[in-house]
């Protein structure tokens, strides 16, 4: 079972070097040798600390063992220049964005890229993607007590996301059962610069990527990658770290969902000092894939000796994983995962007297090993430990066999998309597009609503110009 842990809110997983060198000398002054990182891109403190000695530290926004309805922002911001990305999506845009927010939420907020496959972009009860258009968004919500993930019906401009955001949270006592009521309540409550619909999300298909190690950006730049197998990161080499980085003028540090961080911007002339640091220290930064790829709940010496035996028989037996990742929970977790195959540990039955049982497990799979799809497969159920590996092998077996496969079948689908004509109405001034198939959630239109059936005094979503301006045109899709 996972230990609970204070937790330090890191919003976004974007700290400066000063701020992680204030955190881990505030703790290494209450005797802490290590930090860890959460999930949620937060810093855990792996021995518990008193309330009171941490409060000593002002800068530090602690969320303490038995505080509950408090929840760091996730961002794909440690992916941006690094791996594949939205054009208008920058690093700087990330941080003002996140400068938005609140310091501690109730909500689980992500805020992402459809198109970096390092941040997953389902996993929190708010989840802000962008979309094509630039400074707009799409909203998925799933609140606490939902089973299925909606998404609001509208794309959310940049400036508005945490407005949008708060009106969520003061609703929440309301109980909103539906999309459509949260649609409502929002719209009520603040004024917003909406944007219609008009195509669905799109989530393209890419490999998990390797995260570790010295690579190279552009010309004259490196980032750096570093994954420590326990998750339990020394103090005084990340003091150090820090100041090295002040020393290159590296602004941030970025952490991510995988118990890892990332260092952007180490120029090309102290590559080798960085590289010497790093050996001087003993730091490995040539983990296999097999290491990587793996998402464990924290402080949970069960999961980390399970996952170590797994890793052990894939290696023996030279199997690749790559692209593939991997996940181990337990009963006590809410069934809501991130990783492409999950491990899942099932609860002992009660005994009477001193008798023992051995832990089963179940395994399953996402659609297409696609953890976006949201959409998991059981494969087997209450198997023995020593039946994973073979297991694990037929799943990476399967997933090789099948992939490209669905790629094709997109290809099919879109070959045929390509021979269809789309008759909309676009608005001559600011070229927003209205679809009768999507309607404009943003002014009440109900989808399949004709455009000729739209009010005279209907206006752009966007701009406000008359129905007048908006001319017919066909797309070829």
């Amino acid at each position: 079972m996972s230990k609970q842990l204070n937790r330090l809110i890191v919003k976004g997983g974007v700290l400066s070097p000063g701020e992680l060198k204030y955190i881990c000398e505030s703790v290494e002054s209450l005797g802490l040798k290590t930090i860890s990182f959460g999930s949620r891109q937060d810093i855990l403190l792996p021995k518990k600390v008193n309330s009171e000695d941490l409060t000593q530290f002002d800068k530090l926004k602690v969320v303490e063992v038995d505080e509950v309805g408090v929840e760091n922002i996730v961002s794909s911001y440690v992916c941006a220049d690094i791996f594949p990305s939205t054009s208008w999506l920058t690093g700087d845009r990330y941080l003002y964005l996140l400068e938005q927010f609140r310091s501690k939420s109730k909500l689980k907020i992500n805020l992402t890229d459809p198109k970096q496959r390092l941040v997953p972009l389902f996993t929190g009860h708010i989840n802000f993607i962008a979309s094509e258009h630039e400074d707009y968004w799409y909203l998925y919500i799933r609140l606490p007590e939902w089973k299925k993930t909606k998404m609001y019906p509208a794309l959310i401009y940049s400036w508005d996301l945490d407005k949008i955001e708060a009106a969520i949270e003061d609703i929440l006592q309301e109980e909103p059962e539906t999309i459509e009521t949260i649609f409502e309540l929002v719209s009520d409550a603040v004024d917003t610069n909406n944007r219609t619909v008009d195509k669905p999300l799109e989530v393209p298909f890419y490999p998990f990527p390797y995260f570790e190690g010295m690579n190279k950006i552009g010309m004259d730049k490196y980032w750096l990658g570093l994954y420590w197998r326990n998750n339990k990161y020394d103090i005084s080499f990340l003091k150090e770290m820090c100041e090295l980085c002040s020393e290159n003028k590296i602004g941030k540090i970025s952490i991510t969902p995988w118990k890892s961080f990332i260092v952007k911007g180490i120029p090309k002339e102290s590559k080798l000092t960085w590289e010497k640091f790093l050996g001087k220290r003993g730091i490995n930064v040539r983990h296999s894939m097999l290491e990587l790829n793996w998402h464990l709940p924290v402080a949970n010496k069960d999961a980390l000796n399970l996952k170590k035996y797994l890793v052990s028989n894939f290696d023996q037996n030279d199997i690749s994983t790559y692209g593939l990742t991997f996940g181990i929970t337990d009963y006590s977790k809410s069934s809501y995962y991130f990783t492409s195959i999950v491990v899942e540990k099932n609860k002992q039955p009660e005994m009477i007297g001193n008798f023992k049982t051995r832990d089963t497990y179940n395994l399953l799979y996402a659609k297409n090993f696609d953890p976006n799809t949201r959409d998991y497969i059981l494969h087997v159920q209450d198997v023995d430990k020593v039946e994973l590996p073979g297991l694990l092998m037929e799943l990476s077996q399967l997933y090789f066999d099948q992939l490209g496969t669905e790629r094709e079948e997109e290809k099919e689908v879109e070959t045929k998309k390509e021979t269809s004509e789309l008759e909309v109405y676009q608005c001559a001034d600011c070229l927003t597009i209205y679809d009768e198939h999507f309607g404009d959630a943003t002014q009440n239109i109900p989808v399949e609503t004709l455009f000729s059936e739209l009010p005279s005094d209907y206006e752009c979503s966007l701009c406000e110009a008359p129905k007048t301006n908006f001319k017919k045109i066909i797309l070829v899709k």
